[in-house]
């Protein structure tokens, strides 16, 4: 039986610059990034998708989508990637979604730990906002969903940070310096621990 897919979570507020982090480990560690974030804005957007309107609320409402929904999207990604090694970025967000991965999930994968990328919210917000400026196409970057979402980070994504710490299973790295400082030190992580 092949050995189950390696998972690292990618956690930090929405502008910390996990997807920036994501696609350095995939170019460099041969990970597959899959953003949660990302599959559900496909899901969105694919025509009769019976998810479709409801991701959409989620997303403007800066909420979180049901967890299984998410989870499914994630394994259905794993399923049709050749490679065994996977980033989730933006995933578990909250208690709930912690609780439906170790559910639908924890026996066909392998977590071994969470990159939590953490960034002061003055700067996720200006990188947000500059990002929205810039067409990035995401109907969240701007203000006031920016407000919801460190609102939701806050109160339901640290916890589950905390958590994971709890259990030696977390690697902290500042996001705030520029993008190549940040990865050398997350390859330096990466080297050690996947």
């Amino acid at each position: 039986m092949a050995s189950k897919p390696k998972v690292v979570f990618v956690l930090g507020a929405p502008g910390a610059g996990k997807g920036t982090q994501c696609k350095k480990i995939v170019d460099n560690f041969g990970f597959v990034h899959l953003s949660a974030g990302d599959l559900l804005r496909a899901e969105r957007n694919t025509p009769g998708s019976q998810y479709g309107e409801l991701i959409e609320n989620h997303i403007r409402n800066g909420t979180i989508v049901p967890v299984e929904i998410t989870c499914r999207l994630i394994e259905e990604a794993m399923k049709t990637s050749s490679s065994n090694k996977f980033l989730v970025d933006g995933f578990p967000r909250n208690k709930d979604n912690l609780d439906g991965w170790n559910k639908e999930m924890s026996d066909k994968s392998d977590v071994r730990f969470i990159l939590f990328i953490d960034c002061s919210e003055e700067s996720c917000i200006e990188r947000c906002l500059k990002r929205g400026a810039e067409g990035s196409g995401r109907s969240d970057d701007n203000i006031e969903s920016l407000k919801k979402r460190f609102r939701t980070f806050h109160e339901d994504t640290l916890p589950i940070v905390n958590q994971f710490s709890e259990q030696g299973m977390v690697l902290k790295v500042d996001g705030s310096k520029d993008p190549d400082s940040v990865f050398q030190i997350i390859s330096d992580l990466f080297q050690k621990h996947s």
